[in-house]
């Protein structure tokens, strides 16, 4: 599964750790994040996150 960026803040969705503090389960992929679900960091939308490029593997 994919990771995810927020544009705001730079937090990373992981899909394998999920976001237990609002209740998203481990494995639950960005796409399967509901509507209303913000990051935990800042409280910015999922339209603001990007698919993740980790520089250092490139």
């Amino acid at each position: 599964m994919n990771m995810w960026q927020c544009t705001v803040c730079n937090y990373v969705y992981e899909p394998q750790l999920g976001d237990p503090d609002n209740s998203i389960q481990t494995g639950t992929s960005f796409e399967d994040l509901p509507d209303e679900w913000v990051c935990p960091v800042c409280g910015a939308t999922s339209d603001l996150f990007v698919p993740y490029v980790n520089e250092e593997e490139l």
